[in-house]
């Protein structure tokens, strides 16, 4: 099977580092235009010049904090009123780890104001124009902890379910159009992320994060965090032609380390 995005303008967030950029890279070698979106402008310069270009891409990218909602909502409105998008990957940096009890609803506030109020913002923006197409992809990179929460995490547990439950909701509007809305629930990746996160669970635990990084291989059947390129080869299918019948999916990724349904 060719996946082929020629033609195909892709928007990814959180793509100057980890899932985002590996996203993006491959986006760009199955052929779409790419727009990086994030803070570190340098990172997505250089990642920039290195995506694929050997079919006629153009690369661009652009520069927000999701964290500032008020910024980002007067940034991305101006983007989309110079651009138009076909392949939407609503991917942001994950919240502060901690626990229920260690968090507060100003918190809460804030998590939902960059984790799902800057998800659904964007994607309004960005449905205007598939749905003159008939034709759009939204693709929401959330985590396999709404299925099974991870204490440490409660934010994300919390508003990554959230912006799973609505994309359910909005694939159900948006599919006669011909646009498709999946969630792709993310397990143990290779990442920044996922070394911070090992970092201060070991200074809890008071063991090293090789230890910790060890005892998560250990739980994933099969024996290792995944590589960032694979969520990429899943992710160019989900914005392909080939999945046009797939939409409403919460998909895990994450080696058969989920025990639920």
């Amino acid at each position: 099977m060719n996946i082929s995005l020629l033609g195909k303008n892709a928007l990814v967030g959180g793509s100057s580092k980890g899932i985002g950029e590996a996203i993006a890279r491959q986006l760009a070698d199955s052929g779409a235009n790419v727009i990086l979106m994030a803070r570190n402008e340098d990172k997505m310069k250089t990642i920039v010049s290195e995506l694929a270009m050997d079919k006629g891409q153009k690369h661009q990218y652009l520069v927000v904090d999701f964290s500032n909602f008020d910024a980002f909502k007067k940034t991305i409105t101006q983007f989309f009123e110079q651009h138009t998008i076909d392949i939407l990957v609503n991917n942001t940096q994950g919240p502060q780890a901690g626990g229920a009890l260690e968090k507060n609803v100003e918190d809460y506030q804030k998590a939902f104001d960059f984790l799902f109020k800057s998800v659904v913002f964007t994607t309004e923006l960005a449905l205007k124009n598939m749905q003159k197409k008939k034709w759009g992809r939204i693709i929401n990179v959330a985590s396999i902890s709404i299925k099974e929460p991870l204490n440490y995490l409660a934010l994300s547990n919390t508003i990554r379910a959230a912006v799973v439950t609505w994309a359910k909701s909005l694939a159900f509007d948006v599919a006669k159009d011909g646009i498709t809305v999946n969630s792709v629930l993310t397990g143990y990746f290779d990442t920044d992320r996922i070394a911070q996160l090992n970092t201060t669970k070991a200074e809890k635990l008071g063991i090293t994060s090789a230890e910790v990084r060890s005892a998560m291989e250990a739980q994933v059947p099969m024996k290792r965090v995944g590589k960032p390129k694979e969520y990429g080869f899943l992710v160019a299918f989900l914005a392909s032609d080939q999945s046009a019948y797939i939409t409403g999916t919460n998909i895990p990724i994450d080696g058969g380390l989920l025990k639920s349904f």
